[in-house]
């Protein structure tokens, strides 16, 4: 059986490094993106169990990816969670994101917090 992916998008390459590694150990999978754009065409070929979402990137605005992904009805299951140091806009889309989080963030709160989204066997 296949662990649920988590998508990771962030442009800073060490963080998206380190919240691969702390969402590894909740049990998904990772993949990890670093611009807006990239992440717009990966989304519209797979169906992650989880994303992980900075708000600043280049090419696509976080805010936009995460419209995108509540528009479509085949990622109506995927959980958003943004990961920012933008406090003030981050909590301008708490009622589009599962949850909000604010960078810096260890791994050991990531994990866990991550490991709430983890999809049940039934779902």
């Amino acid at each position: 059986m296949s662990l649920p992916l988590a998508l990771i998008i962030d442009d800073e390459i060490m963080l998206a490094e380190i919240f691969s590694v702390a969402v590894k150990m909740a049990g998904f999978d990772t993949e990890t993106i670093h611009d807006g754009q990239t992440a717009i065409e990966r989304l519209a070929e797979i169906t992650p169990a989880l994303v992980l979402l900075d708000l600043h990137l280049p090419g696509v605005p976080g805010p936009d990816i995460l419209r995108r992904i509540r528009a479509d009805e085949r990622l109506a299951h995927t959980r958003v969670l943004i990961i920012s140091a933008d406090g003030p806009k981050a909590e301008s889309l708490r009622d589009e994101a599962d949850e909000i989080l604010t960078k810096p963030l260890g791994v050991a709160a990531l994990r866990d917090v991550a490991a709430r989204y983890l999809p049940s066997e039934d779902s």
